[in-house]
């Protein structure tokens, strides 16, 4: 069983992969002194899974029962199908987290490309950052931050944790409207400093929450 400790993730939630594009590029990621990690755009290469020699955990790979993240130059991108499915299944988000030994204050960075987003409410599209997380056979644990890519009312920028088994979270924070959602090229921050959890779009500070 793999199991890591305190990581930061990346992954793109796309409930309807025919309905449009959304992906996440990670820009930065930087946990305690010591232990930093970055990677920029030029440095990706198409893989599905994400892996760049093992450095990535993925949801369907290591943890079974969600989905993995895949990439392209400079991209990464969810493979969720979407759909209107049962419970637990619906809940099987695209997964990757970063292997490493992360010390509990952490934060991720990533910058937003929504292309062709749904603003119907039919397709809910969404880009999700993670916090102190683990994943292993049939257990991904940790928090998520997630933000509907659209600039409606109905926008949302929500925290939950995850709490182990397909579809079992607490939802610890939810927010509606147009401010809350992202567009294209916007930057997307969480970051997670003792017991306090913020969250912000183009550097300013949208939650925080403590824990």
């Amino acid at each position: 069983m793999v199991v890591c400790l305190s990581v930061i993730a990346l992954f793109l939630n796309r409930r309807d992969l025919a309905a449009g594009n959304a992906v996440l590029e990670l820009v930065d990621g930087r946990q305690s002194p010591g232990n930093a990690w970055a990677l920029h755009h030029h440095l990706f290469r198409a893989e599905n899974p994400i892996s760049e020699g093992g450095k990535w955990l993925n949801g369907q790979t290591d943890g079974l029962d969600w989905t993995d993240v895949r990439t392209t130059r400079g991209f990464a991108f969810g493979t969720e199908i979407g759909g209107n499915r049962p419970d637990p299944q619906k809940y099987d988000d695209s997964t990757a987290l970063l292997k490493g030994n992360w010390g509990p204050n952490q934060t991720v960075q990533a910058t937003v490309r929504s292309v062709n987003p749904n603003q119907d409410g039919k397709v809910w599209e969404e880009v999700e950052l993670r916090l102190r997380s683990s994943i292993s056979p049939h257990n991904c644990t940790g928090y998520e931050v997630m933000f509907r890519c659209s600039k409606t009312p109905k926008a949302y920028c929500n925290i939950a944790r995850w709490e182990g088994p397909l579809g079992k979270f607490t939802m610890l924070k939810e927010t509606r409207g147009s401010e809350y959602g992202v567009k294209n090229g916007d930057v997307v921050k969480a970051s997670m400093i003792g017991k306090i959890l913020s969250v912000y779009i183009n550097g300013v500070q949208m939650i925080q929450l403590k824990r």
